[in-house]
């Protein structure tokens, strides 16, 4: 609790700068009250009766010390000067401007919290979560939009002047420690001006990206992003919708989305789909509707350990470590996951897998399903697609098909063929955000059985059911779909871009990566200092260093990871790495619209630079 005598001239001070701002003829209740002594004395009583670091109204303290009156006066004298006065016990917070006298008045061994807002960032910095007087509304808009709309247009400006030149940078900057430092602060307790929080972003996190926009980006197999995507994200974001349940604008954008994307790949309009994070989540998806169907009785009611036979399914030892990981949180443990081996060219064999169908099924297993690549995240080998479909038809088991990026070379007429037994899978998994250049983050899973989808995830509790108009009317909830309820509305920017790019545009995005992805194995080919450790038969080119002078492998290994690096560090290119055969391997995974063929010049000439300056040392 305080002390009357540090409340006394606080309250003084406060009501005499009411008086002041507002002029004492129109105050003439709280002017005579102010005159006696008495009056102070319940203000003080009242605030004692608070805990401390509550915060109090105007006409509270008057409710308090009975005198309505002056609630009424003070009332009166906000409507005509809106200045917004709120009296806290620890602190004193005006909505706007200095508090003058009523700081100087607080005690010096208290800290008083006092100062101007941002015109931009709204009022509620210092503003504690608890009452407020009837005048001030707490809101996150803010109180100038002119002066926010201008620092909008900026940031716009910035980003389309960073995008147009940003292969005049280098590749990657590597944060410095002054930026580590900077992004490890304490969570803020006061708001400050967003003009100096976009400065905070232009001097510390814009010039140290992830690099993936730059024309020479080969990591991972992660997205360039498109100005129109960025201008689609903002218009999403600006609107916010969730996306899974309700009838408005954006569940049937997404439902469009889908139809499209089941389209792309040949799916019948009776599949259904969701839109996820990432191939991730769509390859999780589309294997827990696969579990289902092994056993719908009891998967949903008892879980895997319902099941009379342990559920065990197949994919190559090249597939993408999510599927384990889905394997896993789905509860079977990782030896249900049994790993085919693979033949000189990477792709799944065949002839293996059946023996390790039959083996299961002969020890009491229940073999369920098979997952074949669609361009395998190491070497973007296509797995024998057409035959697997048949061994699954033949065993009666799900096909699933994670197709993060390949699945997308559907587009290419050379590819076609090749990819055609997308067609005849259960379910494919693919990203939006790698080879369509969507921004983050937008992934999409199709499964060819809507009925078996909606009964893997439906449920109904009684707040989230349809009504046959009005808000709760609409499409089928899009939770009987997939496990989450909060989804964003990452439909836009895909229909934006369907819509302005064209389909056949984006196909051809795709063919010119693959295009130079041979080309980059062609240079890397006729180098007598470089080895290709892999066939390219994609958008995926692996190769090494290699200075022909007896290194054995570990050297090898420890010399084209340090080219690596140095290629990263000194901003030339951003390639990745994987281990093939024992052989570590510097990795172009390429889905790079702004990439050219020159790009890919400087990437071999920094690599051979780089390798004999080292070998030189």
């Amino acid at each position: 609790m305080h002390d009357p005598a540090t409340l006394q001239p606080l309250v003084s001070a406060i009501f005499t700068d009411v008086l002041t701002r507002s002029g004492t003829t129109n105050l003439p209740n709280v002017s005579v009250l102010m005159r006696g002594s008495a009056f102070q004395l319940k203000v003080w009583e009242a605030l004692l009766k608070i805990p401390e670091g509550a915060l109090v109204s105007y006409d509270q303290v008057a409710d308090a010390i009975g005198q309505p009156t002056a609630s009424r006066a003070v009332e009166t004298a906000i409507g005509q000067n809106p200045i917004g006065y709120l009296i806290p016990c620890h602190r004193v917070i005006k909505k706007t401007g200095l508090l003058g006298a009523t700081a100087g008045a607080w005690p010096a061994n208290r800290p008083c919290s006092v100062g101007r807002q941002s015109n931009i960032s709204g009022r509620t910095s210092t503003l504690p979560l608890t009452m407020t007087t009837q005048q001030t509304t707490v809101t996150l808009d803010p109180d100038n939009w002119d002066d926010l709309r201008t620092l909008g247009h900026r940031m716009l400006d910035d980003m389309f002047d960073y995008l147009q030149h940003i292969g005049e940078q280098p590749a990657w900057k590597e944060p410095t420690s002054d930026v580590k430092d900077h992004l490890a602060q304490p969570l803020p307790r006061e708001g400050q001006p967003a003009e100096a929080v976009y400065a905070e972003f232009l001097q510390y996190i814009l010039p140290y990206n992830n690099g993936n926009v730059h024309p020479r980006f080969f990591s991972w197999v992660q997205t360039t992003g498109t100005p129109l995507g960025m201008l689609a994200d903002m218009l999403a974001s600006g609107m916010t919708p969730n996306v899974t349940i309700g009838d408005h604008a954006a569940m049937y954008v997404d439902k469009q989305v889908i139809d499209w994307c089941k389209a792309l790949m040949n799916f019948p309009d009776s599949a259904s789909g969701m839109l996820v994070s990432g191939a991730t989540m769509a390859n999780l998806t589309g294997l827990l509707v696969a579990r289902h169907s092994a056993d719908q009785q009891c998967i949903r009611k008892l879980g895997v350990r319902g099941t009379e036979r342990p559920l065990v399914l197949y994919a190559s030892v090249e597939t993408h470590s999510c599927v384990q990981k889905a394997v896993e949180v789905m509860g079977l443990g990782s030896e249900a996951m049994r790993k085919v081996p693979v033949d000189a060219d990477y792709r799944m064999d065949l002839t293996v897998l059946q023996t390790m169908i039959e083996a299961d099924l002969a020890a009491g297993l229940h073999p369920f399903c098979v997952v074949g690549n669609a361009g395998t995240v190491n070497t973007g080998a296509i797995d024998p697609l057409d035959d697997i479909a048949d061994l699954c038809q033949q065993y009666g088991l799900w096909f699933h098909i994670d197709g993060a990026f390949g699945a997308l070379a559907k587009l290419v007429p050379a590819f076609a063929d090749r990819l055609a037994a997308i067609e005849r899978a259960d379910s494919v998994a693919f990203d939006l955000h790698k080879w369509l250049s969507m921004p983050y983050e937008a992934g999409c899973v199709l499964i060819r059985d809507a009925a078996m989808h909606r009964a893997t995830f439906a449920m109904t509790p009684s707040y989230l059911a349809r009504h046959d108009r009005g808000l709760a009317g609409g499409p089928d909830s899009l939770s009987h779909y997939g496990i989450e309820l909060s989804r964003g509305f990452k439909a836009l920017k895909v229909w934006m871009s369907f819509k302005t790019f064209g389909i056949d545009h984006l196909g051809a995005v795709i063919g010119q990566n693959i295009e130079q992805a041979q080309y980059l194995a062609q240079r890397i080919d006729n180098e007598p200092e470089l080895d290709l450790l892999a066939p390219a038969p994609m958008n995926i080119v692996c190769y090494r260093f290699n200075p022909r002078d007896g290194r054995d492998t570990d050297s090898l290994n420890a010399l084209n990871k340090e080219i690596l690096m140095r290629l990263q560090e000194q901003g030339i290119a951003t390639p990745s790495y994987t281990i093939l055969t024992g052989n570590y391997a510097i990795r172009v995974a390429h889905v790079n619209h702004r990439t050219t063929l020159a790009d890919l010049d400087m990437l071999v000439k920094g690599t051979l630079q780089i390798g004999r300056e080292i070998v030189s040392q």
